[in-house]
């Protein structure tokens, strides 16, 4: 019934059928067609906020990805794709988006959440060991209980799980959900950090055991695994998180696999979950997520039974050792209808205020009728509301953006390019005209990069590291340029000889003036690769861009461009100088060293220029001042 699109750079999709879902909407209108009825579903998805993006089919969704024959014996009956907010974690299955919408129409109020705590005697609990802070230190439990399931709401409920551990768990780095039938289990838990050589289970939906040590390389060569993706969280580590019942039977080896002894069927009836995590309140997102969209189906709707957590002396929360899980409490925001109607150009009472909030699952109240100060209570299912502008959001949404009047300004402004922006176009039209390439290349390299391959000592003053890359490629942002274009061309060396390429973009340096610890300036560099040097294409270059700046040759005079001899290694000794505007060095030019360009693998010889071009950009200014 559901599956969810992620993308990079996409919105969360949801494939619901559309019978189901209208069945479920209890939509009362008549259609007289097709495309009429799919018409007054986008305008609902519109006014709510969310977008219908395709009305398909399985089969023609097959047919389009494998071709005609493919799509022969699948359903033709009618899916939509709807799109929704990548922070409406709520939204992420079928039973979120009926709810809220049915809450938008106006047939159902927000579902009230029933925690029920068991007598101390009764109470399932689970021992968080302190070992596990080497490698996932939360966990979060909550059990459903006397849940229905069919097929329609199983496949619901494993689909939603996919979908979260894509979209808030981050690929299940940052929490990993775990789900079980609790009648296979025997409580009390423990949470625990071993040796991968000293767990052993069979994993879900295979037919033997294998320990830590020998399911991972199982997974790795297995054809077609879905988990391969996930293997390397935790395959670097010298302990993998596990999850006991008190017979010591395995519940899960998290962020991988579950158990098979536990896993959940049809007939499941009490189903224990748990989140282990290395980002506590996103593992209590997730949870509250997963009971807020499945409670519906217990014998008492919206009902769970809480959890003790229960960290050893030592453990990732000292600040309280025990806690009972969910917490699916409402957060209390207060905000005033005269900020909403200001932000969004509207004019609305604040009771009309509250009303709409209402729709929108957040139930407000008017608590200062005089001031038209509202409280409104963000429930657990509504973790993106972090501050009153989402709130303004949600009216702004539920008021219909169609229907706020297009004003014309009271304050007039004149849109303008900062200085440098547009002397950096200027200067590329100039580049490009002198017949050099334009390259853009990345603002992320390697130390040896910037360093040891240019032949430029590192003070440990000037460039900025990542505390944690996530690629060995991308570690330092760039102080220069030039290994930026030396990359480019070792990587264009069938290009027909002379390359001419250029670049200007931003460098960043350390600065403890600044607020951030850095700065940017904004560099030129331009290169000249031929069977000879070309050192006096180069040098040219550097007139024609002085020129085009009203920067003569001083001559000897303190005003102008001028050039002295550089202790820069980076280039040839004896080909290399310093470029001065005014007296002050704004960059360097010169036949790149040997060393250098076999550093980056290029076999023939090379001319650059970088400069710094955030002084001229000034000094232009200041002329036409």
């Amino acid at each position: 019934l559901l599956r969810h699109g992620a993308a990079k750079g996409t919105m969360p999709t949801v494939n619901v059928l559309r019978d189901k879902l209208f069945e479920l909407l209890e939509v009362e209108e008549k259609f007289d067609s097709d495309k009429l009825q799919d018409e007054w579903f986008e305008n609902l998805c519109f006014e709510f906020g969310i977008e219908l993006d395709d009305v398909t089919s399985e089969k023609e969704m097959k047919e389009k990805q494998m071709g005609e024959a493919s799509g022969e014996g699948l359903s033709e009956d009618v899916i939509y794709k709807i799109e929704v907010p990548a922070n409406r974690y709520d939204l992420l299955c079928l039973e979120g988006i009926v709810s809220s919408l049915r809450i938008f129409l106006g047939k159902d109020l927000k579902p009230e959440f029933t925690v029920n705590t068991p007598q101390p005697s009764d109470i399932i609990e689970i021992t968080v060991k302190k070992e596990t802070q080497q490698i996932r230190p939360f966990v979060v439990c909550a059990v459903l209980r006397n849940v229905t399931f069919d097929q329609m709401r199983y496949k619901s409920f494993i689909d939603l799980q996919d979908k979260l551990h894509t979209n808030i768990c981050r690929q299940r780095t940052l929490v990993a959900i775990g789900t079980h039938d609790l009648d296979t289990l025997k409580p009390p838990f423990t949470y625990e950090a071993l040796p991968p050589k000293d767990i052993k289970f069979k994993p879900l939906n295979e037919e033997k055991e294998f320990t830590g040590e020998t399911l991972f390389p199982y997974y790795e060569t297995k054809e077609n695994c879905k988990l391969k993706p996930f293997l390397k969280i935790i395959d670097k580590s010298p302990v993998y998180p596990v999850i006991y019942d008190s017979s010591r039977v395995v519940c899960s080896l998290p962020p991988i696999i579950n158990g098979d002894h536990s896993k959940i069927r049809l007939d499941t009836k009490n189903v224990f979950i748990e989140c282990t995590a290395t980002d506590h309140t996103k593992a209590n997102i997730v949870l509250n997520t997963v009971v807020a969209m499945f409670s519906r189906y217990c014998s008492e709707p919206f009902s769970v039974e809480s959890v003790r957590v229960t960290y050893e002396e030592g453990g990732a929360r000292p600040e309280t050792p025990a806690a009972l899980y969910p917490q699916m409490g409402s957060v209390k925001f207060e905000t005033e209808a005269k900020y909403i109607n200001s932000r969004i150009g509207i004019d609305i009472k604040a009771e009309d205020m509250a009303k709409l909030l209402t729709r929108m699952s957040l139930p407000a109240k008017v608590t200062d009728a005089k001031t038209g100060r509202l409280e409104v209570l963000a429930p657990c299912t509504r973790s993106d509301i972090l501050h009153p502008c989402d709130i303004m959001e949600d009216v702004a949404i539920a008021y219909g953006y169609n229907k706020i009047a297009k004003l014309v300004p009271k304050t007039f402004t004149v849109a303008a390019q900062q200085p440098i922006n547009k002397f950096t176009e200027l200067t590329r039209g100039l580049l490009s005209q002198a017949g050099y390439m334009e390259v853009l290349t990345f603002a992320l390299c390697t130390h040896d990069e910037i360093f040891e391959n240019i032949k430029v000592r590192d003070e440990k003053k000037t460039a900025v590291s990542l505390a944690n890359p996530r690629v060995k490629g991308f570690t330092m942002v760039r102080t220069m340029l030039l290994p930026g274009l030396l990359k480019t061309i070792a990587e264009s060396s069938s290009y027909p000889k002379p390359i001419r390429i250029f670049e200007v973009s931003d460098v960043v340096f350390l600065d403890d003036s600044t607020e951030t610890g850095a700065r940017n300036e904004r560099h030129l560099c331009a290169m000249w690769c031929d069977t000879k040097s070309g050192l006096e294409n180069i040098q040219s270059l550097l007139r024609r861009i002085m020129e085009a700046n009203g920067v003569g040759w001083a001559g000897g005079k303190p005003k102008g461009y001028s050039l002295r001899d550089s202790s820069s290694e980076t280039f040839f000794k004896g080909r290399r100088a310093d470029i001065l505007v005014d007296g002050e060095v704004i960059g360097t030019l010169g036949i790149l060293h040997p060393e250098v360009l076999s550093n980056f693998g290029i076999k023939s010889p090379c001319s650059a220029l970088e400069i710094n071009i955030e002084g001229l950009c000034t000094r232009v200014q200041q002329k036409l001042s």
